[in-house]
């Protein structure tokens, strides 16, 4: 990781106010505490922390993923699974410091990296957590794992600081990005996101069964095709890299608000993970 000044942490803080830390670019002063959508404000807000063996292989390793679940979101996705925490704020304030052990708390037991679940309305924090005294042994690739809905200029600010981006591409179009995750430019922008991503760090490197750098994609396969998974893996294959790393994911299953979304009110079907399986293996992805 490349050592962040104090300049540069000033710089990211810029982005605060007004803020225009992703693609809403909502305005408020977060300086102040201002709330925009996705109701960030001020101090990084972390809902838990710990070493995680749920995530993909290349993470996990032998001792975890180093997890730093981080409260609210800029998508609202109906279909959430953590909605207590992306769309009700569950989690307490941190400080740089107080993250910065966190950190360093989770390489002390072994985790091969520190992975930050929704970073995308805490960017400029991250940066001062990273930036803290108690961050400075910090020795293992950072995790940015994201909804997918990020600015390609405050990406690439990033560059050098992130070793490993894991993004969603939720959506195939604009219109259901619109419909289930509130934005209306998903597709455009989560496309020049990843391409970003792919040319700052290139595709998965893995060392020992270990993730060290590089781009890992995620795509959750929703019911009646809502997601166009097709499209999805299409770009991924054609434009971000041919030999792109993706987890094709097939454990969709309703919460949060889906009784109002009948067509994504049940859970996939087994016909329908084949078919999506079909499209991954007709563009020569690589499975994780």
């Amino acid at each position: 990781m490349k050592k962040i000044t104090r300049e540069l942490v000033k710089e990211f803080l810029r982005l605060l106010n007004p803020c225009r830390v992703c693609p809403r670019e909502c305005g408020v002063n977060r300086l102040a505490d201002e709330r925009g959508k996705c109701r960030a404000g001020r101090r990084m807000k972390v809902a838990s922390y710990h070493q995680h063996f749920g995530e993909e292989p290349p993470l996990v390793g032998r001792f975890g993923s180093g997890t730093i679940f981080l409260t609210h979101c800029n998508l609202t996705c109906v279909f959430c699974q953590n909605y207590d925490i992306s769309q009700e704020g569950l989690g307490q304030a941190r400080t740089p410091e107080e993250v910065g052990h966190m950190m360093l708390d989770l390489q002390d037991r072994g985790c091969h990296n520190i992975n930050f679940v929704t970073p995308t309305p805490w960017v400029p924090q991250i940066v001062e957590a990273l930036a803290s005294d108690p961050a400075a042994g910090l020795r293992i690739p950072i995790v940015y794992n994201t909804g997918g809905y990020d600015s390609v200029e405050v990406l690439r600010m990033l560059t050098g600081i992130v070793d490993i981006y894991m993004p969603d591409l939720k959506y195939g179009n604009n219109a259901a990005g619109d419909r289930y995750s509130g934005v209306p430019d998903y597709w455009d922008r989560a496309r020049a996101a990843l391409a970003e991503m792919q040319r700052q760090v290139g595709d998965l490197e893995v060392a020992g069964g270990v993730a060290r750098r590089g781009l890992l994609v995620r795509h959750l396969i929703l019911p009646n095709d809502a997601a166009e998974t097709r499209s999805c893996l299409e770009f991924i294959a054609r434009e971000v890299s041919p030999r792109a790393t993706v987890n094709l994911m097939d454990q969709y299953h309703p919460a949060g608000r889906t009784a109002a979304y009948p067509a994504i009110n049940r859970p996939l079907t087994a016909v329908e993970y084949r078919q999506s399986l079909q499209c991954f293996r007709d563009f020569g992805l690589t499975a994780v």
